[in-house]
């Protein structure tokens, strides 16, 4: 299986990129990233571009699969606009070029909000792109909409606080279906379900207990 990771710096990314370098079952693994992540390994190929010069890229999108990782915060992008440029415009990019290539599976990691027409900026977005990838009409799609993640060394105060928020609610035997999910277990299950090879087109809603499909 040769697989394409989008947004291997992220903490999502870095610990799938960790389980594909690991298994016996992924041939390559190429990652786009707009700088270096020094990591060297046989199965590896790092492309470092500029997301704002598809030209020069769109001809290296190639493979079995494409796992989509990719996002930021609003405080990191500076705006909204900057956050959506990030979160859907090269997202959405990379998709149309993977359908275009001939990737058959495409796996995109959304969030469990997702609406297109959610009144919430975040879930809106997400939302309108669950939307458009999925009209790409890649043979094997899979959304995955995981709860509030635990990152390793995050940064993020609200998500920090929402978490500790939700896990003291979990204790009181509340709010089960919002557990928070490392992201660890979310890579897990992304490749999990890829090399499963179930339904073509699929919904995956997470959590640390179970999987639902719609």
């Amino acid at each position: 299986m040769k697989t394409i990771l989008l947004g291997a710096t992220g903490a999502t990314g870095r610990d799938l990129l960790k389980l594909l370098l690991e298994d016996g079952a992924v041939e390559s693994v190429d990652i786009f990233v707009r700088r270096d992540p020094e990591i060297e390994h046989a199965k590896l190929a790092v492309h470092v571009i500029d997301f704002e010069k598809p030209e020069e890229w769109l001809h290296l999108i190639k493979g079995d699969v494409l796992f989509s990782c990719l996002g930021t915060t609003r405080k990191d992008a500076g705006s909204k606009a900057a956050q959506w440029k990030v979160d859907y415009d090269y997202q959405y990019s990379f998709a149309k070029a993977a359908k275009e290539n001939g990737i058959g599976c495409y796996v995109l990691v959304s969030a469990m909000n997702a609406a297109s027409s959610s009144m919430f900026f975040y879930s809106r977005m997400k939302g309108k792109l669950d939307e458009e990838v999925t009209k790409l009409g890649f043979p094997q799609l899979l959304i995955v909409r995981p709860p509030s993640l635990k990152r390793k060394g995050s940064d993020r105060k609200m998500e920090k606080a929402s978490v500790k928020v939700i896990e003291f609610f979990n204790r009181l035997g509340l709010m089960k279906s919002l557990k928070p999910m490392s992201t660890e277990t979310l890579a897990r299950e992304m490749l999990g379900a890829v090399k499963k090879q179930r339904e073509t087109r699929r919904t995956l809603l997470l959590s640390e207990d179970s999987i639902c499909t719609n």
